[in-house]
C-alpha cells in the first residue's frame, strides 16, 4: 500500500489527479445546481473521472477520488442546496454521511481492482467492466443505505404521492428513478473514450521524457572527454 501511493504521488501522476479532481468538482457542481438535466432528472458526470483515476492511477486514488466525490455531496446537503441530503442530514445525519463517503469511496476502489483483475487478459473488457461497475457500486451502496434508515426515507412519500408503497419500491422509483441507468449509459459512452485520450497523452509525455535521456546520453561522453 505505501508503494502504491508513493507511485501515485509523481510529478505526473499528481498532474493527472489535479485535472480530475477539477473535473469531479466541476462536474458535480455543475449537477448539483441543475445545470445538467434530463427532463426532471440531473445528469452526473463525475463517476467518470473517478473511474478513470482508478484506472490510470490506482485503487488509492480512486478511493480519494470517490472520498472527494462523496464530500461534495455533502456539501450540498449542507449548504441546502440538495434537499434531499439535507433532510437527511437533519434527521440521521451520521448514517447520511457514512452514506456519502462510503459509497463514493467505494465506487472509486472497485472499479479499479477490477480493471486490474481483468487487464492482464483484455484491457478493453477491463475498461468497461470497470465503467459498469461505478454506477452499480454506487448506487447499490446508496439504497443498502436507505434500508438502513427507512423512517426518515419514508417522510418523501408523502410529497410525491407514494404514501404506502413498499419501502423497497419506493427508493427505487421514487428516488433512484433514471439515475443509475443515465449514469451507466454515461459511463459505457465515456470512460473508454477518456480513457483512451488519458493514454495518448501518456504516450506522449513517454516519448518526450525518452528523447531527453537520448539527448543526456548523447552529451555525458561530450563532457567526460572535456574533462
Amino acid at each position: 500500500m505505501k508503494n502504491g501511493f508513493k507511485k501515485m504521488f509523481s510529478a505526473k501522476n499528481i498532474a493527472y489527479f489535479s485535472v480530475l479532481v477539477a473535473l469531479i468538482v466541476l462536474f458535480q457542481c455543475l449537477a448539483g445546481f441543475g445545470l445538467f438535466t434530463f427532463g426532471s432528472t440531473s445528469l452526473s458526470f463525475s463517476l467518470v473521472p473517478i473511474v478513470l483515476g482508478g484506472i490510470l492511477l490506482g485503487w488509492q486514488a480512486g478511493g480519494l477520488l470517490g472520498l472527494l466525490f462523496g464530500f461534495i455531496v455533502l456539501m450540498f446537503g449542507v449548504s441546502g442546496t440538495d434537499a434531499f441530503t439535507a433532510t437527511l442530514l437533519a434527521n440521521v445525519p451520521l448514517m447520511t454521511v457514512l452514506i456519502c463517503i462510503v459509497k463514493g469511496v467505494a465506487a472509486g476502489i472497485v472499479p479499479a481492482l477490477l480493471y486490474r483483475l481483468i487487464a492482464p487478459k483484455s484491457t478493453l473488457a477491463a475498461v468497461f467492466v470497470a465503467a459498469l461497475s461505478a454506477p452499480i457500486v454506487n448506487t447499490g451502496l446508496f439504497v443498502l443505505g436507505c434500508l438502513c434508515i427507512t423512517d426518515t426515507i419514508s417522510l418523501f412519500q408523502a410529497p410525491l404521492g407514494m404514501e404506502g408503497m413498499n419501502i423497497f419500491v419506493f427508493i427505487l422509483v421514487g428516488i433512484v428513478t433514471y439515475n443509475f441507468f443515465i449514469e451507466f449509459a454515461i459511463n459505457i459512452v465515456l470512460a473508454p473514450a477518456l480513457h483512451r485520450v488519458v493514454l495518448i497523452v501518456d504516450k506522449q509525455l513517454g516519448k518526450k521524457n525518452n528523447a531527453k535521456h537520448s539527448e543526456e546520453r548523447e552529451t555525458q561522453p561530450a563532457t567526460e572527454n572535456n574533462a
